[in-house]
């Protein structure tokens, strides 16, 4: 099994076993939704931004090798602005194959496993353009920003903090993120963790990309749920038949991997119930 970018999960473990641990972290604080405005208003939220009117001028985003822009909506709605992503679907300089309908994609997925943590993401056209429309989420920072202000989360929020780093690494796996950077990670003031950039993600590799240490057992069960049925039902229009395959490919190789886990450390030191 070829799991890459370890260095990326170690600095990620580092981060979870630095949060204060013990019987204060062991239950969860009631997340507060925080950036994730979106949360429970999935339909509104899409509908908004594949509707609103675009201002014309777009601001270059600083970030990222597709050249992403922030566009502003038209005021009044759920979301002010977008990150517009019309990446054509085909192999770049990089040497990665990236598509705007990956980024479309992941957040169905997202949808279909109840992650919670990629942003609104609907096709829109710009003029002559047809691309990915992101959610702009305001609030946040990504953690190659933040750097160590990341490692001491509130002794309350401990553990879920933790639960989130596990279950975001579970959704890289799934989806065969080619791009696991710690720029495409934010946090917001309530440490909820979003997701961000998922051009390169979703093709017919069979790669994992994080070194799991820790599995979240109810987001694992959705993921076994799934079946070639349900993904062409939610991602057909965006995927094809081998990148849907690849994806249950890849869930397999994370049952091995789980399995290999647990063997080695034990369900309680690996299972998050």
């Amino acid at each position: 099994m070829r799991v890459r970018h370890a260095w990326m999960s170690g600095l990620l473990c580092a981060i979870a076993f630095n949060a204060p641990v013990g019987p204060a972290a062991q239950a969860p604080a009631a997340p507060e939704l925080g950036s994730k405005t979106w949360i429970g208003r999935h339909l509104e939220f899409e509908e908004f931004i594949r509707t609103a009117a675009t201002a014309e001028q777009m601001e270059r985003i600083p970030i990222g090798v597709t050249a992403p822009k922030k566009v502003a909506l038209a005021p009044g709605g759920p979301v002010e602005a977008i990150a517009w992503k019309p990446v054509r679907p085909g192999w770049y300089p990089s040497g990665h194959y990236e598509s705007y309908k990956a980024e479309i994609a992941a957040y169905e997925i997202d949808k279909l496993i109840a992650l919670d943590m990629v942003p609104p993401t609907v096709e829109k056209r710009i003029g002559r353009e047809v691309g990915a429309a992101v959610m702009w989420v305001s609030g946040v920072a990504t953690f190659a920003t933040l750097g160590n202000a990341i490692q001491s989360p509130p002794r309350q929020l401990a553990a879920f903090w933790n639960r989130q780093l596990a279950r975001a690494m579970m959704f890289d796996n799934l989806i065969g993120n080619a791009d696991p950077n710690l720029g495409n990670w934010l946090k917001d003031d309530h440490w909820n963790l979003i997701l961000i950039d998922h051009s390169r993600a979703l093709t017919s590799s069979r790669d994992l990309y994080h070194s799991m240490n820790q599995i979240d057992v109810p987001l694992w069960e959705r993921m076994k749920a799934l079946d070639e049925a349900r993904l062409s039902a939610a991602v057909g229009q965006w995927l094809g038949k081998s990148e849907i395959r690849a994806i249950l490919q890849r869930r397999d190789r994370m049952q091995q991997a789980i399995d290999k886990l647990v063997k080695e450390k034990g369900e309680a030191a690996v299972l998050i119930r």
